[in-house]
């Protein structure tokens, strides 16, 4: 994934200002913040995808793949796999870590293997054999749970982002 990120100066020669300055103390400690700042401004947000428990009497047992998609770039991010549960709550989870970055344009396009009236084990088939989605991701400047319900008629065809 590419990213742009902002170029500061090396805290470096801060640090070495700090330690041959009479005010060091002061210096060493708003070197140290800089660093901090620095890692964390470098970091995107986690994203989990959940399925609460309605999808369990239809498709538990059976395999799912999620995908992180940069709708901007339609660049395929992650890609997650599992097994949908049939008695939990929620039936099925994925976290992304890192992935979001606050305004980024995402969606997690998923499918799960459920091979109705034909199709092939572990291959994602047209939207008549496995059911799947693909659902917008709103990307804000912290970690975001997103919680889908199994609703079958808003089905959209995403197996491209899984080849």
């Amino acid at each position: 994934m590419d990213r742009t990120f902002i170029n500061q100066r090396s805290p470096r020669p801060l640090l070495a200002t700090a330690l041959f300055s009479t005010s060091g103390l002061a210096t060493a400690v708003l070197s140290t913040a800089l660093l901090t700042t620095t890692a964390l401004a470098a970091e995107g947000h986690d994203l989990t995808f959940q399925g609460d428990a309605s999808f369990g009497g239809p498709h538990g047992g059976q395999s799912i793949q999620a995908a992180l998609v940069d709708t901007a770039s339609g660049e395929v991010l992650a890609v997650e796999s599992g097994t949908v549960s049939a008695a939990g709550d929620p039936a099925f989870s994925f976290t992304f870590p890192g992935a979001l970055e606050a305004g980024g344009s995402y969606a997690v396009d998923y499918w799960i293997d459920s091979n109705f009236g034909g199709g092939m084990e572990g291959t994602c088939d047209g939207m008549q054999h496995d059911h799947q989605w693909h659902i917008p991701i709103e990307a804000d400047d912290m970690a975001t749970t997103h919680v889908e319900s199994h609703d079958p008629s808003t089905q959209t065809a995403v197996c491209d982002s899984f080849e």
